[in-house]
């Protein structure tokens, strides 16, 4: 099967001035929605970072002596 070439695209796969044409209107806003989904994003993960930072972890017993693993019955 044949597929029709597109004719944004010329035969060294650059885009032609009609897309260019046809992309200019969305641009500034995929910039800002991209701009804002990111600054999002970065937001979240600074926050869980700082958060995670200020666990102490004295609430949590640790065991003076390793735990000895259970004997083998032999069985496989």
């Amino acid at each position: 099967m044949v597929f029709p070439r597109s004719s944004y695209y010329d035969s060294r796969n650059r885009q032609s001035a009609a897309l260019i044409r046809a992309r200019r209107p969305y641009l500034v806003k995929n910039a800002v929605v991209g701009l804002s989904v990111s600054a999002i994003a970065i937001g979240i993960w600074a926050y869980t970072i700082h958060a995670i930072g200020q666990d102490e972890f004295d609430d949590v017993k640790v065991p003076d002596v390793a735990v000895k693993p259970a004997p083998q019955t032999g069985k496989k």
